[in-house]
């Protein structure tokens, strides 16, 4: 039996968003520990033309709905991206997650072969529904989800395997 992109979407983007705000939590715990501000934790990068970890988390949330909505032929919620602390970081996953699990799984039947249309570079790519989610939205929501572990373990935030796969350690 195939797989249905609901199935390869939703549950791997609530997955890695649970652990990502998790993650998150550690890093608000050092920032305390550390008597660093949210706003400049949040303001790290890795290597200076690199966006910084506020913003890897946004596009990260931005991905997993976009790429969700689109394939359920839904609305796309819009976000203000103006949060600068841990707790409004974590808000915003969270409305994310809980937009995803208001999808209705039956609107992702077809997907698959239908045409999804999204905006890329300042243009528009179109790509079938299963090409979009496997060769671009999964990878590209993977990446800023993995940028944004990188930031926090690189400064000394205690992550390790497991923290990313699912937010808690063994």
């Amino acid at each position: 039996m195939p797989i249905s992109l609901y199935d390869a979407s939703v549950p791997y983007f609530t997955q890695m968003l649970r652990a990502l705000a998790a993650n998150l939590d550690k890093a608000a715990a050092y920032a305390a520990r550390h008597r660093v501000e949210a706003p400049v934790m949040l303001g790290l990068r890795l290597y200076p033309d690199m966006l910084p970890l506020g913003r890897q988390v946004q596009i990260a949330s931005d991905n997993a709905k976009g790429a969700s909505a689109r394939l359920a032929k839904s609305e796309i919620p819009r976000y203000e991206d103006n949060e600068a602390t841990f707790d409004e970081m974590k808000a915003r996953i969270a409305k994310t997650i809980d937009f995803m699990a208001g999808l209705d799984r039956d609107a992702f039947a077809g997907a698959e072969d239908r045409d999804v249309t999204w905006p890329s570079g300042g243009s528009q790519r179109t790509l079938r529904g299963k090409d979009y989610l496997f060769t671009h939205a999964i990878p590209n929501f993977t990446f800023h989800v993995t940028i944004a572990y990188a930031i926090m373990r690189h400064v000394g935030v205690e992550l390790g395997k497991r923290d990313f796969l699912v937010g808690q350690q063994a």
